[in-house]
C-alpha cells in the first residue's frame, strides 16, 4: 500500500509537488482573520523567508497582512525594507513595556503588507519575561485591539522554544512549520509538537499544527525526494502540495530589503510562494 502522493519507489509523485486540483479535495477555507505562528526550533529552515514571502504573496492576492517579527535578529524586519533607525517602537516595547501594537506597526513598500519590527533588544526579553505577570499572554493581549484590521497575521518565531515562542503560540490560531528537505529534517519536530500540545492544553485550546511547508527543495537530489516522502507519510494532508525550491534569488532578496515577489517576480521562488499563498488561503479574498 502506498502513501497518497508518493509513488511505488517512495518518491513524491507529480501531485505531491505541484498543485493538482484532482489530487486531493480542496480544504475548507478557514475563517478570517487567521493568525499563524511560523515556527520550527531548528534554525536555517526558512522560517523568516516563508514569513516574508508568503506574507508578500498573500498581500498580492489582496489580503491585508501583518508580519510580526519576534526574532531578535530582526531578519523579517530588514527583509521587508524597514531600517532599525527609522522606527521608534519595536516588538520589545510591545511585549515588555505594554506599548500599543498599533503604534509599532510599520507599512512596507508593498500594498496591504505591514510589519511589526524587531530589534536585538528582544534577545533580553526571554530573561526579562520570567518574573512578568501573565507572561505567556502578552502578545495575545497586544493583538486583540488590531486583529480586525488584518486578514492574515504571520508571526516569525525565533529558533528556540523559549517564552517568546510560547507568546507566539499562545496568540496564534495555527502553527505553520517550514521543514527543509535535508537529512535532519524531522529532528526537533517531536519537541515542537509536544510544545504545541502543551500550549493548546494550558493556554490556547484552538492551537493546532495546520500547515507544513517543504523548503529548500532540490529536485536534482534523491535525498530531497526521500525527505519529502517521509514528511508526507508522517503528516499527510497537512503538508502543502507546493514546495519551495532551493534558489539563489530567494537568498539574495533580503539584502535588497524586498520579498522575492518584488525583487524578482518571475523567479522560481516568487512563483512557488505565489502558488503556496493560493494553497494556504484558498485563493483571492
Amino acid at each position: 500500500m502506498t502513501t497518497p502522493g508518493v509513488s511505488e519507489d517512495g518518491a513524491p509523485s507529480a501531485a505531491a509537488t505541484r498543485p493538482d486540483e484532482e489530487a486531493q479535495p480542496t480544504p475548507t477555507p478557514r475563517p478570517l482573520p487567521r493568525i499563524l505562528a511560523v515556527a520550527n526550533q531548528k534554525g536555517g529552515v526558512g522560517k523568516t523567508t516563508t514569513s516574508v514571502n508568503l506574507g508578500a504573496a498573500l498581500a498580492e492576492l489582496g489580503y491585508r497582512v501583518l508580519v510580526i517579527d519576534l526574532d531578535p535578529q530582526g531578519n523579517a524586519t530588514t527583509g521587508l525594507g524597514i531600517d532599525a533607525r527609522n522606527f521608534e517602537l519595536s516588538m520589545y516595547d510591545v511585549i515588555m513595556r505594554d506599548s500599543s501594537l498599533e503604534d509599532c506597526i510599520e507599512p512596507t513598500s508593498l500594498k496591504n503588507l505591514f510589519v511589526a519590527p524587531a530589534t536585538i533588544d528582544l534577545a533580553g526579553a526571554e530573561i526579562e519575561l520570567v518574573p512578568a505577570f501573565s507572561r505567556e499572554l502578552k502578545l495575545r493581549r497586544a493583538l486583540e485591539p488590531v486583529i480586525d484590521d488584518f486578514e492574515y497575521v504571520l508571526i516569525d518565531c525565533p529558533p528556540s522554544l523559549g517564552l517568546i515562542t510560547v507568546n507566539a503560540l499562545a496568540a496564534a490560531h495555527e502553527v505553520l512549520v517550514p521543514i527543509q528537505c535535508e537529512y535532519y529534517a524531522l529532528e526537533g519536530l517531536s519537541q515542537l509538537t509536544r510544545n504545541v500540545h502543551l500550549v493548546a492544553s494550558n493556554l490556547n485550546p484552538r492551537l493546532e499544527v495546520s500547515t507544513i511547508v517543504l523548503t529548500m527543495y532540490d529536485a536534482r537530489t534523491k535525498l530531497a525526494d526521500q525527505v519529502a516522502a517521509e514528511v508526507r507519510q508522517h503528516f499527510g494532508n497537512k503538508v502543502c502540495r507546493n514546495v519551495i525550491p532551493r534558489s539563489v534569488r530567494l537568498s539574495e532578496a533580503p539584502s535588497f530589503g524586498q520579498p522575492i515577489t518584488a525583487f524578482d517576480p518571475m523567479s522560481r521562488g516568487a512563483i512557488a510562494y505565489r502558488e503556496l499563498a493560493k494553497e494556504v488561503s484558498g485563493g483571492t479574498p
